[in-house]
């Protein structure tokens, strides 16, 4: 089994939303585990990166390359598909490093710390409102959601079940490369972020791997 990490940091104020608020309080409430650290569950990951694979191979398709299909096949398998044709590539939940989550766990299980203070250090509570023509905010548009502050590290383990093909890996290391924002209202300047992919030693081995694609794309 084979495995590697992404490793992104948070370059603006992002929201990995878990689809509900808190009365009366907050309208969208970020994804964070009991003892409160904030976290991107791996399914949305997974979907947030077969988002750039599409693109990348839209982007590929006057060259109909059939390699470049065959390892998007291998990383993100094909829904409903059969046993041979599910993904090789299990990503887990994006989390903390885990140093700084481990010493926050004990921390709260020694009472030393509570949860709230825990989210609270981590985020902050945004507030938006839409205008109308005039520049008066519009009656009952007033959203407030909380948001991760930026300059926020998180990384997910990346398991392979089996050893990836030739193309895999530069396949995957170009959709690191173009993974750039996540979670609600990434389309309007939040969740910008960078990402890297690194072996199990902690290299970054993104550059190296996209090497490899850029010389597929460009033969």
């Amino acid at each position: 089994m084979t495995t590697y990490r992404l490793k992104f940091t948070t370059e603006s104020d992002s929201t990995f939303g878990r689809g509900d608020g808190l009365a009366s309080l907050i309208d969208a409430e970020v994804q964070h585990d009991r003892y409160g650290l904030p976290f991107l569950g791996g399914r949305s990951l997974k979907g947030l990166l077969e988002e750039e694979c599409a693109s990348i191979l839209f982007a590929l398709q006057p060259m109909k390359d059939q390699q470049f299909y065959d390892a998007a096949r291998h990383l993100f398998g094909i829904p409903g598909s059969s046993d041979s044709d599910r993904a090789i590539l299990h990503i887990s939940d994006a989390r903390l490093p885990a140093n700084f989550r481990e010493a926050i766990v004990s921390g709260v299980e020694r009472k030393e710390l509570k949860t709230e203070q825990v989210l609270n250090s981590l985020t902050a509570i945004r507030r938006q409102t839409a205008m109308d023509e005039s520049g008066v905010p519009r009656t009952g548009s007033l959203r407030v959601m909380r948001v991760i502050l930026r300059d926020t590290p998180f990384e997910a383990e990346l398991t392979f079940s089996r050893n990836p093909s030739d193309m895999d890996l530069p396949l995957l290391a170009a959709c690191v490369k173009a993974f750039r924002r996540a979670g609600t209202g990434r389309n309007r300047g939040r969740g910008k972020l960078t990402a890297k992919l690194c072996n199990v030693n902690d290299k970054d081995v993104t550059d190296k791997h996209f090497e490899v694609f850029e010389k597929k794309v460009m033969e």
